[in-house]
């Protein structure tokens, strides 16, 4: 090929400015020159397109910022940077950080630490209450009770059964936590008479009924005269065959309110049940399990955990207790049962002893969420109660 066409080949490959003869470098620099021009020419990276933001995030954004500045910030302003940062007028009034820090410490602790309430575990070492010995399970009992409840999908219920004889039981959601109703009023019953036990009280010392204690919902006292005096065997009694709200703000505050009842169910062992509300408690803020409720129900007869008249005591109130709607519609006429109801609009439990006539003793407690106020709820704790009472004692 031609000097010139191989010059101008050249050009066109590698996009020459102009054409060169090879006479026209004068010096190997001239040429080492060239040689960088074309062979070492930069190269051209393509820009990276720059996603644009949409209007959505923006406006979403947006929202986000007004909703922090409006609530968030003046809030936790004036709750805890002002009170560090800014010296109140007040000299005599000093900010509780910790109260900061744990606002329910005050009715949700259960211990004691440094002098400050505190919060703790369930004793599980040396429980004061004994655990069920579980031996065989009942599955022929589970499943009627499964049966039962796929006639009724919009009962979720917890079911537990414990026999006196032969330690068998049934379990259905036996440790899924639900809303206990009243019959929460059945550990602070319990926890009354170990303080009564203690020394602390007696079931004749008189309360008087204030406007603080009285509470809607329930039993009659919420309508008795200001200043009425009651003895404590009264309160402990009308609230458990009453239910009464009232009689039971007015024992747990006897004993020390909330963290009393709360320490004291650790101390037993119970991880699922404690007291979070003054009864009403409409909301279902008060929690245990079908378990630890039949946990209670068998260490009232424990004579290391309560006396003999403590335990004759609560099983008379049990055994007068007025609402027979529940388990007691399913069980024979002539059977003896101690227990405590629950009634809030989503949930309706019973728990208690049942003594049948032929000697068998049994455990049941049946917790059931519902539909709001749905007879559903009571519908299926008689039919299962009847379920369960023909099964033991068959």
């Amino acid at each position: 090929m031609p000097k010139l066409a191989q010059q101008e080949s050249r050009r066109r490959y590698y996009y020459y400015d102009e054409v060169y003869r090879l006479n026209d470098f004068q010096t190997g620099r001239d040429m080492r020159r060239y040689q960088q021009r074309v062979y070492e020419r930069p190269k051209i990276v393509p820009k990276k397109k720059v996603k644009k933001e949409s209007n959505l995030s923006r406006i979403m954004a947006v929202i986000v910022m007004m909703l922090l500045g409006i609530f968030v910030l003046p809030v936790s302003f004036n709750k805890i940077t002002k009170m560090m940062f800014v010296q109140t007028p007040l000299k005599t009034v000093k900010a509780d950080y910790y109260q900061l820090l744990y606002p329910t410490a005050n009715y949700l602790s259960n211990d004691w630490f440094l002098g400050r309430r505190a919060f703790r575990y369930a004793e599980t070492k040396k429980p004061l209450m004994n655990n069920l010995t579980e031996k065989a399970r009942m599955a022929g009992l589970e499943n009627r009770i499964k049966d039962l409840m796929a006639l009724y999908p919009s009962i979720n219920p917890a079911v537990y059964v414990w026999d006196y004889d032969t330690q068998a039981y049934a379990d259905i959601n036996a440790d899924e936590i639900y809303s206990a109703a009243s019959i929460i009023k059945l550990p602070v019953l319990v926890q009354l008479f170990r303080s009564i036990e203690r020394g602390q009280t007696t079931i004749y010392d008189e309360m008087t009924l204030t406007d603080y204690y009285r509470a809607e919902g329930s039993g009659n006292l919420q309508f008795r005269a200001e200043n009425s005096k009651y003895s404590i065997d009264t309160l402990a009694n009308v609230m458990i065959t009453d239910s009464d709200n009232s009689a039971t703000n007015m024992l747990m505050s006897k004993i020390g309110g909330m963290p009393d009842v709360n320490q004291g169910i650790r101390d037993w062992g119970l991880k699922n049940t404690e007291v979070q509300t003054w009864l009403p408690d409409l909301r279902g803020t008060n929690h245990t399990t079908a378990r630890d409720m039949a946990t209670i129900l068998y260490n009232i007869d424990n004579p290391n955990f309560l006396s003999v008249s403590s335990r004759e005591k609560i099983f008379d109130y049990m055994a007068h207790v007025k609402n027979n709607r529940l388990i007691q519609a399913g069980i024979n006429p002539n059977a003896v049962f101690l227990h405590k109801t629950g009634d809030i609009g989503t949930m309706l439990g019973d728990a208690g002893i049942v003594y049948a006539p032929n000697g068998k003793k049994y455990i049941v407690v049946i917790l059931a969420n519902r539909p709001y106020n749905s007879v559903l709820g009571k519908d299926f704790i008689v039919k299962a109660s009847e379920i369960i009472y023909n099964y033991m004692v068959r």
